[in-house]
């Protein structure tokens, strides 16, 4: 199934992508427009140029050569672009982590990346602290601190800024040449350094910002995906950079009170969340017509499929439709979407512009329609590799295809529909089963704020579903509820779909950016029968 293509011209042979995402919004004039706001600060386009070749300039002082890498543990304030672009544009690899990681995560990730600094934010900087004089006993790493003092050892960002000129030299780097780096985790291993080339924003971006989204100079973008997130990078930097819009930057935990409030100071016209914190608004009480903003126009959800009943609940108490769709890591962002006056709520849409996709069974063969297989996308945006991770590398990228290791089906009309990961998909009485869609239909019942379903055995060894369920404030969780939901998922998705077994729950088991792990549930179950 394929998106079609728009003929935008390609970037190649000496392109960099800072000068285009940067420079580029100067030079066309956009220079005084407001690129980005924080709590505290906020910078214009010539604002944010000036200090990304101040970094750009300050990286040779420090020994910091191209193709060498700088990681960024780093919240969202304005900092953050002009460390990401000002790296770039020295022609320095970038490598943003999610600040919300345990400490040997970090050490992995600065000592797998071989980083010969670490940007970090100063509210981050005494958690990391063991981490980083660990490192810097056995060899040579500079600690830079954005946003706050640094300590007696390390350097601050104001500080090196200011010893560098607001005109800087652009590396001639190529169109293909590693840009960014950005850390894929999966249920087992370590994280993968998943490597983007430059120009990989300029292809999300019209393919996605502009194909999908419409993005518009004038617009105001407000994501509760952070901008270390293949998701959020896109919605809070690559799309609204591509033309000079503006972004609300959030640099704390996203609450339904923090997110709302956030609304109604900047009224943005382009929300970005994630289904989680959908259901968690919709069930907070101060949710109202446009979310707080007079000016939105649309939202858009990814990270993990958005169950149909959320979708239409929003739409109906919000008045704006939500845009959900499927991207990953790999593939830098959503490369299936809904689109404006076509949504199908439940459904992950049908491939963007200049992106393709397909079904393949297990052995590689073509899937039927109607019938699930494991999705495989092509598009201009796929990683070139994992960094140092060559047969997890060759599973993944396949020529031009990657394999995404979600379970699929599409039906007549094109639309994707999801069935959950590979690992996460089941069998009950030789028949499939996605949690995803035991989880939507356990969604409908008005008790229930948030579930997540696994493939538990039975006492004859045979899986059966079980249901973890976090109930909405009020409700108790008592046999009869227990009852009710069972006959409630019976009648919504199937007779042998409905959960053997039912946990409540205070919270679900997340990432930080709000997908639930499945798979702490499954060892959790391991452990408990071992």
């Amino acid at each position: 199934m394929t998106g079609g293509a728009i003929d935008w011209p390609e970037p190649s042979g000496s392109y960099n992508a800072a000068a285009d995402f940067v420079d580029r919004n100067v030079r066309e004039g956009r220079g005084d427009r407001l690129a980005f706001v924080d709590p505290r600060r906020s910078l214009t386009y010539r604002q944010l140029q000036a200090r990304c070749n101040r970094f750009a300039n300050a990286l040779p002082r420090l020994g910091i050569g191209r193709e060498r890498r700088v990681m960024m543990i780093m919240l969202d304030t304005v900092e953050f672009p002009v460390v990401f672009w000002g790296a770039i544009k020295a022609g320095v690899v970038a490598v943003p982590i999610n600040t919300l990681l345990t400490l040997e995560q970090w050490q992995f990730m600065i000592e797998d990346s071989r980083s010969d600094a670490v940007v970090i934010s100063a509210d981050l900087l005494e958690r990391a602290r063991p981490v980083l004089d660990d490192i810097a006993r056995r060899r040579h790493l500079h600690v830079i601190v954005a946003d706050g003092a640094p300590g007696p050892s390390d350097i601050g960002l104001d500080d090196l800024l200011a010893g560098s000129s607001d005109e800087a030299e652009t590396a001639a780097t190529h169109a293909d040449e590693t840009a960014f780096w950005l850390y894929s985790s999966g249920s087992t291993g370590n994280p993968k350094g998943t490597r983007h080339v430059h120009s990989s924003p300029y292809w999300s971006a019209r393919s996605y910002g502009l194909g999908i989204v419409g993005m518009r100079t004038e617009d105001v973008n407000f994501s509760v995906a952070k901008l270390f997130f293949a998701y959020g990078l896109g919605n809070g930097m690559n799309f609204p950079m591509a033309v000079g819009a503006t972004t609300i930057l959030y640099p704390d935990r996203p609450t339904p009170d923090s997110v709302l409030a956030t609304m109604r100071m900047h009224n943005p016209t382009i929300f970005y969340c994630v289904p989680t914190l959908y259901a968690s608004l919709l069930a907070f009480e101060g949710l109202s017509t446009g979310a707080g903003s007079n000016r939105l126009r649309l939202c858009l959800s990814a990270g993990e499929a958005l169950p149909e009943d959320v979708g239409r609940r929003w739409q109906e108490r919000v008045g704006v439709e939500i845009l959900d769709g499927i991207g990953s890591t790999e593939m830098l962002h959503i490369f299936i979407s809904n689109r404006e006056g076509k949504v199908r709520y439940g459904s992950s849409g049908t491939p963007i512009p200049n992106y393709d996709a397909k079904l393949v069974g297990e052995k590689g063969e073509p899937v039927p329609i109607g019938e699930i297989g494991e999705l495989v996308i092509k598009g201009p945006t796929a990683s070139e590799g994992y960094w140092n991770q060559r047969g997890r590398s060759r599973r993944t990228f396949a020529g031009e295809w990657t394999f995404t290791g979600d379970k699929y089906r599409v039906d007549e009309d094109g639309y994707y529909w999801c069935c959950g990961r590979t690992d996460d998909m089941f069998k009950v009485s030789g028949i499939w089963v996605s949690p995803f869609e035991v989880e939507s239909a356990l969604i409908t019942h008005p008790a229930v704020l948030e579930a997540a379903v696994i493939g538990v055995e039975d006492t004859d060894g045979l899986l059966k579903p079980k249901a973890y369920i976090v109930l909405k404030q009020g409700q108790s969780g008592d046999q009869k509820l227990l009852e009710t939901l069972k006959e409630h998922v019976k009648a919504q998705a199937g007779m042998w779909k409905y959960p053997r077994w039912i946990e409540f729950r205070d919270e679900l088991p997340k990432t930080a950016t709000g997908k639930i792990q499945r798979f702490k549930l499954r060892a959790e179950v391991h452990e408990t029968t071992a």
